[in-house]
């Protein structure tokens, strides 16, 4: 998003991301915390699949980018972190992931760090 962008944001409930054919590329900001990640992570793997079928195949999706913006206490809580890795080096510059912890009190991997804010 760009300075005065129109977003638009829901919290909880169902939800889900079903492009379809024809449909104009949206760019999606997903944000998560701890376990919330779940329903995002499918929607990654989702995304994952278009972008890996219009690549084989030439499909009629139009994709934009997705950025997941992930927050933990600390890297062992942060679930799917190597799945999430895998996407982004898969797809790069169109699946990408800010990790961010609040508690890390030990070292963190050499894998992860670039990827990570916070303490």
């Amino acid at each position: 998003c760009t300075l005065d962008s129109e977003v638009a944001l829901r919290v909880g409930g169902d939800f889900f991301f079903d492009p379809q054919p024809g449909d104009s590329p949206v760019n999606l900001v997903l944000i998560a915390g701890g376990v919330g990640i779940n329903p995002l992570f499918s929607i990654l793997l989702h995304i994952a699949d278009l972008h890996g079928y219009q690549e084989g195949k030439g499909n009629r999706h139009k994709l934009g980018t997705a950025k997941l913006y992930y927050s933990a206490k600390n890297t062992s809580e942060l679930l799917f972190k190597k799945n999430i890795l895998g996407l982004m080096k898969a797809f790069p510059g169109k699946i990408t992931c800010c990790f961010h912890v609040t508690q890390q009190h030990s070292q963190i991997c050499k894998e992860l760090k670039p990827h990570i804010t916070g303490k």
